[in-house]
């Protein structure tokens, strides 16, 4: 059988890649696979893979931080944008932390004021994702989903946008560093009652419950993870 030219490769790398990430299979902000796992996953060479990935990285699709993975870049092209891979290197968690509490209580308060019945279904569906999650990993993925339906029952484009922007550089900044102690979530977890509380607020339709909730969802995390901030 003959084999591929070097580039026609590294072009379907790079098509491959990104049919992956526009068909939704990764998140803005979600970190992509290990190379050997794409290569697997994509039936391709190392050299193709990594052909590919410099590739959408100059585009803007994808940002790289050494040492913590190759991320996908939220759908933003305004001037400045690239400079938040940069903020990961100059942010610590804490600080990463004390900015998701100045703005996530705000958005969550929006959600109560305007989150349509569908959006409280979705918040619904993720909150019980997260509680059945068989792995932290797993786990992490739906909590995220989580404060993203939060930001997306608001109704206002830009308070997601802001929060994916946020959630890109924290994903890259913050949870590599927390260390494990059990293979999952136990059913004890403090953040699932937390997300009951939240959801229940934005489903009352009560802006100032849904602030508070979430204000103090996220000070227990921090708390649990940081000490207190």
């Amino acid at each position: 059988m003959q084999a591929k030219p070097a580039m026609v490769e590294r072009n379907e790398a790079q098509s491959q890649l990104k049919e992956l990430i526009d068909a939704g299979e990764y998140a803005p902000g979600d970190r992509l696979p290990a190379e050997r796992v794409l290569i697997e996953q994509l039936g391709i060479s190392r050299t193709a893979l990594r052909k590919g990935l410099e590739a959408l990285e100059r585009e803007g699709v994808i940002w790289r931080h050494v040492g913590k993975g190759t991320f996908v870049a939220a759908n933003d092209t305004t001037p400045g944008f690239t400079q938040l891979a940069e903020l990961s290197y100059q942010v610590t968690p804490v600080q990463m932390m004390r900015a998701r509490i100045a703005l996530e209580p705000s958005i969550a308060r929006e959600a109560a004021a305007n989150a349509s019945s569908q959006a409280v279904a979705r918040l619904h569906a993720a909150h019980q994702r997260a509680m059945a999650a068989v792995s932290w990993d797993s786990y992490e993925t739906d909590d995220d989903e989580f404060h993203r339906s939060v930001a997306q029952a608001s109704g206002n484009v830009l308070l997601l946008s802001l929060l994916d922007h946020l959630n890109q550089v924290r994903r890259a900044v913050t949870w590599r560093q927390v260390i494990r102690h059990t293979e999952k979530p136990p059913a004890s977890h403090s953040s699932f009652t937390e997300h009951d509380q939240i959801v229940a607020a934005i489903e009352a339709r009560d802006p100032i419950a849904a602030h508070d909730a979430m204000r103090d969802h996220l000070r227990s995390v921090s708390n649990r993870l940081f000490g207190d901030v």
